[in-house]
């Protein structure tokens, strides 16, 4: 794919356009984002990406327009994982309402800053180094199987080294002060927690995208979509959190359909990797052209079909839950006196 440096500036420019535009309407009145408003968003963002989708398929070819749309949806589907991790970030350090837009969004722009090199370093490593694909998917099949080993486990979230260095070299605060990132104090500068918890997010998304930025490689080896996915998943995830964050408790079988899909892309990749095998103690350094191949058509039903059977099992078991909680005897408490019995919920 032939992407002129013009329309790298052109695509930079316009991500930037798309956050300065929701950073100025959401945050020039900072309030608590409610559901109607974050699903307008999440339904702009959404024909955003349709839009630059259609036209890599105008400008480019169908088969690279597929590689997006596929990248889109495992990207999106991961970052989701990623809403549970920031719903406790944003418990662990208090951050009010009105303020949790602007904390998603520059978290989330210091990780796309960070995914951005990233993609950079794996792009280089890809078209100088091609077993670095046996690596990619050997850890995207652990990786896989780990997220549905751990399903049931509760997350936890720990300070990590950047936040503890932050902490280390200036004193913070220990209340917000308004939108401020930094404050004085006596003739000294303090943190607030506006400021931690923003890098918090952005660090921690960055873990994730340790096993998302793989498993894109795994369907489209362009660094330009690669990127690009990247932004979009990104720029629609804020407002995804406000629109699902109290459902995420409800897609009890998510880890489980994403842990089948990172696995499904590390055994593609693996297969890719023997198909064009350059090792020199296998097979010589020749290549096992006999060895089959997944096409991108196949990967994206899979992906689909996989995140369909997961949400649909999800929300059923949900409304079993429920069901037999209603058949239940209410719990009646002994220790009130004579009068009637109060119904403990």
């Amino acid at each position: 794919m032939d992407v002129p440096t013009w329309v790298w500036f052109a695509t930079v420019g316009g991500i930037v356009v798309l956050f300065a535009l929701d950073l100025v309407i959401v945050d020039r009145k900072p309030h608590a984002i409610g559901i109607a408003e974050a699903s307008r968003w999440v339904v702009f963002y959404f024909a955003c990406a349709a839009v630059f989708g259609l036209g890599v398929w105008l400008f480019a070819s169908g088969d690279f327009a597929v590689q997006f749309l596929a990248g889109y949806l495992i990207e999106y589907s991961l970052s989701v994982d990623n809403l549970f991790i920031f719903v406790i970030i944003m418990a662990a350090f208090g951050v009010p309402a009105v303020h949790q837009h602007r904390v998603l969004l520059i978290g989330i722009v210091l990780a796309l800053i960070m995914r951005g090199l990233f993609i950079a370093a794996g792009a280089v490593l890809i078209s100088n180094f091609s077993w670095v694909f046996y690596l990619f998917g050997a850890l995207l099949i652990y990786v896989g199987w780990q997220q549905i080993r751990q399903r049931n486990q509760d997350v936890e979230f720990r300070e990590n080294i950047p936040l503890r260095a932050l902490r280390k070299l200036v004193p913070v605060t220990n209340e917000f002060h308004g939108t401020k990132l930094m404050v004085k104090r006596d003739g000294k500068w303090w943190t607030t927690p506006m400021l931690v918890v923003m890098i918090a997010i952005g660090s921690a998304d960055l873990v994730f995208a340790l096993d998302s930025i793989p498993a894109v490689f795994g369907l489209t080896k362009e660094p330009f979509l690669v990127f690009t996915v990247n932004a979009f998943a990104l720029m629609g995830l804020r407002q995804l959190y406000f629109l699902i964050g109290g459902l995420l408790n409800k897609l009890v079988y998510l880890p489980i359909g994403l842990g089948v899909i990172l696995g499904f892309i590390g055994v593609k990749l693996v297969l890719e990797a023997l198909h064009e095998n350059s090792l020199p103690f296998l097979n010589g350094g020749r290549s096992l052209e006999s060895v089959p191949t997944v096409g991108i058509g196949l990967s994206l039903g899979v992906i689909v079909g996989v995140l369909l059977v997961t949400t649909i099992a999800s929300m059923l078991k949900v409304r079993m839950v429920r069901q037999r909680a209603g058949r239940r005897p209410p719990i009646v408490d002994e220790q009130v006196g004579a009068g009637r019995p109060e119904i403990v919920r």
